[in-house]
């Protein structure tokens, strides 16, 4: 895998290979990234199923201040961390906790942008949205970003409202605000 764009375009980023991640594909991180570009600037970002760290460091080299990687998976966290000290990112804390665990250690942060790109097989996405809402962790203006393999798995509350959906092959991504 590589960074697309920003100042770190064309590093690579090891992680594609590892048992239980699924990376997300380069159209569809080029796509869901343009779609996003005028969140980027100076935004604290939580990648919360990280994998390999992809998103996150995506959303550093096109300007995010800062990047909360999280991944219950200790050798994706150490994963995380290789890609963050081959690339000489400093911005970034790789927390592996589980994502509830991790959600409540967040709880007195506010996020800009959240990736949520769990195990397809799961209800992770709407219990992560329950627990970002309860602790209100999402900034005021930011996004929560889903992806998923089924439209039906993508579950949030009523105060949330969607952006921007578009399905790419097999999978969706919702981009999702919190209604004021």
């Amino acid at each position: 895998m590589k960074i697309i764009s920003g100042k770190y375009k064309g590093r690579n980023i090891e992680g594609h290979n590892l048992d239980g991640t699924r990376p997300t594909m380069e159209r569809v991180k080029e796509s869901l990234f343009a779609i996003i570009q005028n969140y980027l600037d100076r935004a604290v970002v939580l990648d919360l199923f990280s994998g390999s760290g992809n998103l996150g460091i995506e959303a550093l080299s096109e300007g995010a201040s800062f990047a909360y990687l999280v991944d219950y998976n200790k050798k994706a966290s150490d994963t995380i961390k290789r890609n963050l000290n081959t690339i000489g990112i400093e911005d970034a804390e790789v927390i592996n906790l589980d994502y509830k665990k991790a959600l409540n250690y967040l709880k007195d942060k506010k996020i800009d942008l959240i990736f949520l790109d769990p195990p397809y097989k799961t209800d992770f996405i709407e219990q992560s949205i329950k627990l970002i809402d309860q602790y209100n962790i999402l900034s005021d203006e930011g996004l929560i970003i889903c992806e998923n393999d089924s439209l039906d798995k993508i579950v949030y509350p009523d105060n949330y409202e969607v952006v921007k959906d578009r399905k790419y092959g097999d999978k969706w991504v919702v981009i999702l605000r919190k209604i004021c």
